[in-house]
């Protein structure tokens, strides 16, 4: 398929190898647990796709970054949630360290070292649930002498076996003693944090996505990223960037294992032209809402404009994408059904698209009310 193989070609210029390398594997054994997608993304260099060149990274913009990520999903959907954490984790911090000194000398330490140390960041923030935007704190936090102490779990939480840094959302002490928004920046070999197993289903199973445990796991006050008087858009830059991020790269992920049943059925010929026809057309439109999306944003879209456009075209693709693997199991037909659970079980890995918050349901209202002239408020 001609956009399929684009976007695989986009991933090879990024990543050498890594699409002929997750191919090789079959599809079984990409997404099983203890797959070793994972290490494969890291030997390609997966992990420095969105982290400027002067950190050692790849610098690539929003629009190469949602190819890659439809290349990665039409092979291993897992990979491209697990990679999804990593890269808007990245994408958020780096944008912060840009510039104008918005990160404390440790923390951009630490930013230095993702790279030539090829160090995973996993998200401790709630994509596991629909009804919470994605920075709303899945852990507490007690100041204590020079930081704080951690404790909560995060289930599930992508790249858990593989993780070296924990992103976590936080509640701290604002400057009149109320709670604000913040985040820890948590070492993942610090003394009290655990991984449990927790995924039970077949899909996405490679995407380490285990529980998370945090018990009194001390984080310095250096290792926390919160707002300032010099600098109060800090946070709410940094929510905007990773609404932004996180829907464009999960929903290409998604719309990429999709579009690798589509090719399946074009590559068999299976139905009639016009039922070809109408797959295709549902699979690329599904895609090109997101690619629009991310031109924006490369382009200059920010702060509510662009969460607004992003969101809409994740939730217009969510739909489109449902029916898309519906009718593209349909004419694969019965004996593709019988004979092998590969092409079922990318479909039903293209159905969790659905579960990432914030839902459609809770993000109505405000998406209403942003059109109507007022503030977007996903809180």
């Amino acid at each position: 398929m001609r956009t399929l193989d684009a976007a695989r070609d986009t991933c090879e210029r990024f990543h050498p190898g890594l699409v002929k390398a997750l191919a090789a594997l079959p599809f079984e054994e990409r997404e099983a647990h203890g797959s070793p997608v994972v290490d494969l993304f890291r030997q390609a260099a997966g992990v420095g796709l969105l982290i400027p060149t002067e950190y050692g990274g790849l610098g690539a913009d929003p629009v190469d970054a949602v190819l890659v990520q439809r290349a990665v999903g039409s092979l291993s959907p897992s990979l491209a949630v697990a990679s999804t954490m990593h890269h808007f984790t990245a994408a958020m911090l780096y944008a912060l360290a840009d510039g104008r000194n918005r990160l404390t000398p440790a923390q951009t330490d630490v930013l230095h070292t993702v790279v030539p140390e090829q160090r995973l960041m996993a998200s401790g923030w709630a994509e596991g649930r629909t009804q919470q935007n994605i920075l709303s704190p899945a852990v507490t936090a007690t100041p204590v002498e020079g930081g704080y102490l951690l404790n909560g779990a995060k289930k599930p939480c992508s790249l858990s076996r593989s993780m070296s840094l924990l992103t976590a959302s936080i509640a701290v002490p604002g400057a009149d003693g109320a709670p604000e928004l913040a985040l820890a920046l948590v070492d993942a070999a610090s003394p009290g944090l655990t991984r449990h197993p927790f995924w039970g289903s077949e899909v996405l199973t490679a995407a380490q996505s285990d529980e998370v445990r945090l018990a009194d796991v001390f984080v310095p006050e250096d290792m926390v990223v919160r707002t300032t008087e010099d600098d109060p858009d800090r946070i709410e830059d940094l929510q905007n960037a990773g609404f932004v991020w996180f829907e464009m790269l999960v929903s290409a992920g998604y719309a990429g294992a999709a579009a690798g049943l589509t090719e399946e059925v074009l590559a068999r010929g299976r139905g009639t032209a016009s039922e070809r026809g109408a797959l295709l057309i549902r699979t690329e439109a599904a895609f090109d809402l997101l690619l629009g999306a991310a031109r924006a944003v490369r382009d200059g879209v920010g702060g509510e404009a662009a969460v607004s456009q992003v969101l809409i075209a994740r939730f217009a693709a969510q739909e489109a994408l449902s029916l898309v693997t519906q009718q593209a199991l349909e004419l694969l037909g019965g004996m593709d059904f019988i004979r092998s659970s590969a092409h079922q079980r990318l479909a039903a890995s293209v159905r969790p698209l659905a579960f990432h918050p914030p839902s459609q349901g809770a993000t109505v209202e405000p998406l209403l009310a942003y059109a109507g002239g007022a503030a977007l408020d996903l809180s």
